[in-house]
């Protein structure tokens, strides 16, 4: 078990590294002068190479790289150029746990909306419920969220004209402004949990040992519960990893689209206003909740199939 978890520390480290080396590297060569770009139109040598010193522009590439570890280490990230004075962190910081909220209810619903009509499909394999199930969650899979978000907004603009009940098409204040933007996101990872859960579950059920249990004389929901969803979940949880990703960086579709004052809005000005110290900590901090994640995820899975061993 240490042996595992020093490898997967060792891996984690490494792939850290030549994340925050392409990030940087994609940054030093990018278009466009962020300096010049701060100055404006009223140009002054003097104040520019002033301005790129305290800025440490004016380095060798390799100095800059160890300045931008260093600044990963301490959690600053650097500092920021729209915003003199402060660190890319402190720019972002105020959009984080907004992120993090999104993220979280998104993931809950799309497991509670997901897994249970995944085993309703599969327990009714090959029945119209099976295949109403399956066909309505293949559409919302297909449907785009862009589409959805458009569609629900223009839904809640014609209620609202005719003076009915709607919802909220932007904010995040209160429980009411959740709702849309939290449905629509989860519906595309509702519909892939469902057809995972549901092909996950079948091909369980097909097992020698569950055969063996209902032999025995087992009721069907001690089957399900006990035997069937504890290997049958470990696909799930394979997908939950990546997903979870969404709590460091939110959903900068929805939270564009919906208003709503997370990552994505602070993301975007710096991408216009050329702050790369901000662009690139978004960067870094989805890769560190990636592969973290995944990590975690590799872990669990001996909890869930204790023939799985770690080496």
């Amino acid at each position: 078990m240490y042996q595992f978890l020093l490898k997967r520390i060792i891996g984690l480290i490494f792939v850290l590294f030549c994340i925050t080396f392409v990030t940087f590297i994609m940054g030093y060569y990018a278009v466009g002068d962020p300096v010049r770009l701060m100055l404006g139109p009223h140009f002054d040598p003097v104040v520019y190479a002033r301005l790129k010193h305290s800025f440490g522009l004016d380095l060798p590439w390799w100095q800059q790289y160890y300045n931008f570890l260093f600044n990963i280490l301490h959690g600053t990230f650097g500092q920021s150029f729209e915003y003199p004075g402060s660190s890319a962190w402190q720019v972002m910081q105020y959009g984080v746990p907004t992120s993090v909220d999104l993220g979280l209810e998104v993931l809950v619903v799309t497991l509670l909306a997901g897994i249970p009509t995944g085993i309703l499909a599969a327990l009714r394999s090959n029945t119209r419920t099976d295949t109403a199930v399956t066909s309505f969650m293949l559409v919302l899979y297909s449907i785009p969220d862009v589409a959805l978000i458009v569609g629900f907004q223009t839904l809640m603009v014609w209620l609202f004209q005719h003076d009915l009940p709607y919802l909220p098409v932007a904010g995040w204040d209160n429980w009411q402004e959740h709702i849309g933007p939290v449905l629509i996101t989860a519906t595309t990872g509702a519909g892939y949990i469902t057809r995972l859960t549901k092909t996950s579950v079948l091909e369980v059920m097909g097992q020698d040992f569950i055969r063996t249990a209902r032999s025995k004389g087992l009721r069907e929901s001690v089957v399900i519960g006990r035997h069937v969803m504890r290997y049958a979940s470990l696909p799930i949880l394979t997908s939950i990893g990546p997903s979870l990703a969404y709590l460091v960086t939110g959903i900068f579709i929805t939270e564009y689209f919906f208003n709503i004052p997370g990552i994505a809005s602070v993301t975007i000005t710096a991408i216009a206003q050329r702050d790369y110290p901000v662009m690139q900590a978004t960067v870094v901090l989805t890769a560190i909740a990636v592969v973290v994640f995944n990590a975690l995820t590799d872990v669990s899975y001996v909890i869930f199939d204790p023939r799985i061993r770690l080496e």
